[in-house]
């Protein structure tokens, strides 16, 4: 595949991939070492025992074992999971013994019973994007389950080796059961991915892999949360934010930033704007502009219509409020337009015209009516290609689902 729809260049994909090599954990803090993969694992050491926040995926775990024995050589006496996804606690059975305690959020065991309810369904999408980034599923899920000792609902705290640990839920991080790692003495805090893995981005509140929505406003809540307790340095899953001051200014500009998109996108549904022109129209103001590679505002927009309002589009129409498809019409339309090489020639025109989304809808119609059309398969690659030059190929989600059509194509 050529490397424009690689990941190459994605920050994302370098950050999950950066583990592969390390060779020695990372001392981050005094004390606070880091084993880095597909969702960062730490050991905080005391006197008395040491404290992992989250164990990574299985593989990760693996690896990152022999790194935190070469600095500690005390037991983990408590295993914290900031969320429950397995780039937290697939690598929990390499660490777990009867001496410790795995600590989570009260929502925890009840986030993992929906996930393993669709565990096929939300391992597809996830494989379509994080496939080629993640290696094998063999190295991200555990090979048996390891329940949490002691859960919480809102805050927790405990003291280990003359350090004390206070654990504050953020339900608006990726799941209902995100929790922050609070160390007051060190004013550093552990956040996992509240912010998913890139700090200072829009958030992506649902993502097209497949995941329950997560809201707007908990988002905000859980990071004002945290600015609440003015950290001089965090650790996210992936990246390490320093400096009180330079913290402080991006939390509220994050805060800012996603309460102006749900405000504008309330406004909108309140005057009666449809949702497709609120994904185009409503864009931050400059000082409120946060990076795009994983989440996007105009992702968010329909995210937040949708936890507001539901799934029925209106501007969409009766259709919508039964199972047909618009391609069960394709081969009259096909027909209409003499053949579906007809509509392939019109998208032929789009492409020229340099709209590839109005060529892609022209396209799935073609394919619906004709599914073996070597004409169409060849067109829509061409406007899959374009749409990702036009865009630029700077957000992951975008990049890689473009790549798994390309892909999809060639299997065709």
């Amino acid at each position: 595949m050529s490397s424009d729809v690689s990941d190459k260049g994605l920050r994302v994909a370098e950050l999950v991939k950066s583990g592969a090599g390390q060779a020695a954990a990372i001392e981050r803090a005094p004390g606070v070492f880091e084993s880095r993969g597909v969702g960062n694992s730490y050991l905080l050491t005391t006197p008395d025992g040491d404290v992992l926040v989250n164990a990574g995926t299985l593989g990760d775990a693996r690896r990152g074992a022999s790194l935190f024995r070469a600095v500690s050589t005390h037991p983990i006496r408590y295993i914290v999971l900031t969320q429950s996804h397995a780039n937290q606690y697939g690598g929990l059975e390499v660490y777990k013994t009867p001496e410790n305690t795995v600590i989570a959020q009260h929502d925890y065991t009840e986030d993992r019973r929906c996930s393993e309810a669709l565990s096929a369904h939300y391992r597809r999408g996830s494989r379509r994007i994080f496939g080629q980034i993640t290696g094998p599923v063999q190295e991200i899920v555990p090979t048996r389950e390891v329940f949490p000792d002691l859960l919480f609902a809102e805050q927790h705290v405990f003291e280990l080796g003359g350090r004390r640990f206070e654990l504050h839920s953020t339900p608006g991080g990726e799941t209902r059961s995100a929790l922050i790692v609070w160390l007051p003495e060190e004013r550093l805090a552990l956040v996992g991915n509240l912010f998913g893995p890139l700090f200072g981005n829009q958030p992506n509140l649902n993502t097209i892999r497949g995941d329950k929505p997560r809201s707007a406003l908990a988002f905000v809540q859980s990071v004002k949360r945290l600015r609440e307790l003015r950290p001089s340095m965090i650790l996210t899953g992936h990246e390490v934010v320093q400096g009180a001051e330079q913290i402080a200014r991006e939390l509220t500009r994050i805060v800012d930033a996603v309460q102006w998109v749900h405000d504008r996108t309330l406004e909108g549904m309140n005057a009666g704007v449809s949702l497709r022109t609120l994904m185009r129209e409503v864009r931050p103001p400059a000082e409120l502009c946060l990076t795009e590679e994983y989440g996007k505002a105009a992702w968010n927009v329909r995210a937040i219509w949708h936890e507001y309002s539901g799934w029925f589009d209106p501007e969409r129409g009766t259709t919508e409020l039964f199972g047909s498809e618009v391609a069960s019409i394709a081969p009259a339309l096909a027909e209409l337009a003499g053949g579906a090489d007809r509509l392939c020639e019109r998208a032929r025109a789009f492409v020229a015209e340099h709209k590839p989304l109005e060529a892609l809808h022209m396209l799935e119609l073609a394919l619906a009516a004709e599914p073996s059309s070597l004409l169409a398969r060849e067109l829509k690659r061409a406007a899959l290609e374009l749409l990702l030059q036009q865009s630029g190929g700077k957000n992951l989600w975008e990049r890689l689902w473009i790549a798994a059509e390309l892909r999809a194509l060639q299997t065709a």
